[in-house]
């Protein structure tokens, strides 16, 4: 048995940490429970978390006394400490200058010193981690939807082929695997070689129903005249954006690999010239300035207006100089006019029920695993759902690249047939761009 010490920004991640840890003892530093009452009647996901929390050791309050332990229905011991004044003053003075951290450290102590058993901080906050290890103190990151991200899955692979395998896919064929089959995942991307000249390849996309590998989707080579795949995982994102019959992508990328670019280029497409979706709906985290729109003056529009700048950007990338578009529309905000376009904050997306529209959520690498799984489940029938971001960019001071629900979505939805994955590697907007995100 062990005890493990529970920090605010853990509860504040996911409230139901509190029932992670088996039959160990779960504390909770009285401290704690002063900093989430300052995060309760904020409207953010942050807050909600903050009222779960209350709610669960509420409810746990009922069952017994939290300053003597309740047992949990998986045989731990939850419970509530204040430190000692003689433990408060085992913590060095140096480490005294913030009283949250002073109650946080002199509970793991005293716990240790009484209990005798092995005792962990458990924490999402960085410093407080440094500090505790200074003090020789057990701790810990709250890993349990983290997902490392140079093990996270690509979305495609390259495999050796017979000449006439890799000829046959260049002709539009689909052709079979039988050799490679349980080693691809459903709508995987197949790199096709030729045994016998690697520089002969092809791409393609592996159907776990049929069990073949079909050809890309004519289209994903061009959609419109400014906007085509420059590079390999391009090609394999723009089919994926563009098949029905994939209703969840994601998409991961550092900075200017396209990734936005080429979800509103697709949505466009699908939905002004095919007439396959009703309306496209992009949605982003308002960060970092806080997730709350409140503070900027003007509607709900006006007040995204500075979130969406990306978006407008792009869209207005795709539609200068097209002239091939059926319905005539010169930019972003005829789109909008028109009620083809509409731009919404996450916040309003929870209780809804999204039918037959193309769904973008931008910068999805800020969202907590509880964030993503709240707008998955509004998707209602007919709505294809793109996620896209970047992991190393993460504004979100309570996740990190391993933590956020991007990364942790792309490994739960991997093995699903209307799932379809794509990393890319390779900077296209522009050769100082690339350098950028390659050498800064």
């Amino acid at each position: 048995m062990k005890n493990y010490i529970l920090d605010t920004t853990v509860l504040l991640y996911d409230p139901n940490a509190l029932f992670a840890f088996a039959e160990n003892n779960v504390i909770i530093p009285i401290t704690v429970i002063e900093e989430i009452d300052t995060f309760k009647n904020d409207m953010s996901e942050v807050g909600r978390n903050a009222r779960q929390a209350s709610r669960i050791l509420d409810t746990f309050r009922i069952k017994g006394s939290l300053s003597s332990g309740v047992k949990q229905d998986n045989g731990g011991l939850l419970s509530v400490r204040i430190g000692s004044s003689k433990s408060m003053h085992a913590v060095p003075l140096d480490f005294q200058e913030k009283k949250r951290d002073t109650n946080i450290f002199a509970v793991t102590i005293e716990e240790h010193e009484r209990t005798k058993l092995p005792t962990i901080l458990v924490t999402k906050d960085v410093y407080l981690r440094i500090k505790a290890d200074a003090l020789g103190i057990v701790v810990s990151d709250y890993e349990s939807d983290r997902v490392e991200i140079e093990e996270l899955y690509t979305g495609y692979d390259s495999v050796n082929a017979a000449p006439e395998t890799v000829a046959s896919l260049k002709k539009g064929k689909t052709v079979s695997c039988d050799d490679i089959e349980g080693k691809l995942l459903p709508n995987q991307y197949v790199t096709l070689v030729d045994e016998r000249d690697d520089q002969n390849v092809v791409y393609g996309r592996f159907d776990a129903g049929k069990k073949h590998i079909c050809p890309l989707i004519q289209q994903a080579q061009q959609i419109y005249c400014r906007v085509s795949s420059r590079n390999r995982e391009q090609a394999f994102a723009l089919d994926a954006l563009l098949n029905d019959a994939v209703g969840f992508v994601t998409l991961v990328g550092k900075a200017g690999t396209g990734k936005t670019l080429l979800a509103v280029a697709a949505s466009v497409y699908k939905t002004v010239d095919e007439n396959s979706y009703n309306r496209i709906l992009v949605s982003r985290p308002t960060l970092p300035m806080g997730q709350d729109i409140g503070y900027l003056p003007g509607t709900v529009e006006e007040k995204l207006t500075p979130w969406m700048y990306p978006i407008a950007d792009n869209v207005e990338l795709i539609m200068r100089s097209e002239t091939g578009v059926s319905h005539k529309i010169r930019g972003f905000r005829e789109l909008i006019d028109m009620g083809i376009l509409v731009i919404e904050p996450l916040t309003f997306i929870r209780g809804r029920s999204i039918h037959n529209q193309y769904l973008i959520v931008d910068e999805a690498q800020n969202l907590t695993p509880h964030e993503i799984k709240t707008i998955i489940t509004r998707v209602g029938d007919g709505t294809k759902i793109v996620l896209t971001g970047d992991p190393y960019q993460i504004d979100n001071p309570y996740i990190d690249s391993s933590s956020n629900g991007l990364t942790y979505v792309v490994e739960k939805f991997k093995k699903q047939s209307i799932t379809a994955h794509v990393t890319l590697t390779k900077g296209e907007r522009s050769v100082i761009s690339e350098l950028a995100a390659n050498l800064l």
